[in-house]
C-alpha cells in the first residue's frame, strides 16, 4: 500500500515558491507580503496559522497577522479587509475559517479584492477556475492536484469520486479533476450508497467534514484515497477516513496528519507569490 504523504511535496513546492520569493525581491526591493486575519480563538486556526507564519518564513516572505476578538463587529471586519485591499504593500489576504456564527463569510469573500485573494475563494475568481483561465486555485484542491502528479497517479480517462460540495474543496476539487480529463462524480449527504460509486473508483478525494466517517468498507482494493479531513478529537488529529480500517485494504492513501494540510499552506504561498507578480506587472501598465 501506498502513503501518499504530502510532506515531501510541500517540501519541493517551497523550494520552488523561495526561488521566485528571491527574484521578486531583488526586482522590486521588498518580499511578497501576505496578510492573516483571524478573528476569534478556534484552536485548530491557532495551529494553522503558526505553520502558515513558519512556511512564510521558510521562504522568505513576509506574513502580518491581524486578530480580531470574537466580540468585534462584521464592520469592523469589513473595514480591516478595505484597507488591506487598498494597502500597496500587501500581495496576499487570508481570512482564516472558520469564524464565530455572527459574520459572513460571504460578505468578507465579497469585499476582498480578488487580486489579493491568496485563497482563491473570491466568486470571480472560482467563476475564472470554473470557465477553465483560473487566476489562482483554491489551495485544498491545487495540493492534492500537486500530490497525485507527485506520486504518478493519473486521473485521465479514470474515475474519480470527491465526496463533498463545498466551494472551499469539493466542487474545485471536481473542476481541477475536470480538467486532467477524469471522470468526475460528486457525491454528498444526499447521495444514495455512496459505496455503489466508491467501491469502483480510481480515486477517492474525501472531503465529508465527519471524523472518521469513511471505513475500507467504501473503497475497493484498488482505490487511492486522498483524506482532506482534519479533527482534533480528545488532543488527537484524524481526517475524515479511518487510516487504521484502510492499512493493507487500499491501493494507495493519505495520512492526517502528514498529507494533504502541508500541501494547502505550500499552495498558498504559491497563490501569494502569483498574486504579487500580477500586482506588480499591473503597476507598469
Amino acid at each position: 500500500m501506498l502513503t501518499i504523504d504530502g510532506r515531501p511535496v510541500a517540501e519541493s513546492v517551497l523550494v520552488e515558491v523561495a526561488k521566485d520569493v528571491k527574484k521578486f525581491t531583488d526586482n522590486y526591493g521588498r518580499p511578497p507580503h501576505l496578510a492573516v486575519v483571524n478573528v476569534g480563538d478556534d484552536p485548530a486556526s491557532a495551529i494553522y496559522l503558526r505553520n502558515k507564519e513558519k512556511a512564510c518564513a521558510q521562504v522568505g516572505m513576509q506574513s502580518t497577522r491581524h486578530s480580531l476578538d470574537k466580540e468585534r463587529s462584521q464592520e469592523e471586519l469589513d473595514a480591516l479587509i478595505t484597507k488591506l485591499n487598498s494597502d500597496g504593500d500587501v500581495h496576499g489576504i487570508l481570512v482564516q475559517l472558520p469564524m464565530p456564527k455572527h459574520f459572513s463569510v460571504d460578505a468578507v469573500l465579497d469585499s476582498m479584492n480578488p487580486l489579493k485573494d491568496s485563497d482563491g475563494f473570491h466568486p470571480e475568481n472560482l467563476g475564472l477556475l470554473m470557465s477553465g483561465r483560473p487566476r489562482v486555485k483554491p489551495c485544498t484542491p491545487y495540493g492534492v492536484m500537486k500530490m497525485l502528479q507527485h506520486y504518478d497517479i493519473s486521473v485521465s480517462g479514470q474515475n474519480v469520486v470527491v465526496i463533498g460540495r463545498s466551494n472551499i474543496v469539493g466542487k474545485p476539487m471536481a473542476q481541477l479533476l475536470t480538467a486532467a480529463n477524469a471522470t468526475v462524480t460528486l457525491c454528498h449527504s444526499k447521495t444514495k450508497d455512496i459505496k455503489k460509486f466508491t467501491k469502483e473508483a480510481h480515486v477517492v478525494v474525501v472531503a465529508a467534514g465527519q471524523p472518521k466517517m469513511f471505513d475500507a468498507s467504501y473503497f475497493g482494493p484498488n482505490t487511492f484515497v486522498i483524506d482532506v479531513g482534519m479533527h482534533h478529537i480528545d488532543g488527537k488529529i484524524c481526517g475524515d477516513v479511518d487510516f487504521d480500517s484502510c492499512k493493507g485494504k487500499v491501493k494507495g492513501i493519505s495520512p492526517v496528519p502528514g498529507g494533504v494540510g502541508k500541501m494547502t499552506v505550500a499552495m498558498l504561498l504559491r497563490n501569494t507569490i502569483d498574486l504579487a507578480l500580477i500586482q506588480e506587472a499591473r503597476r507598469k501598465l
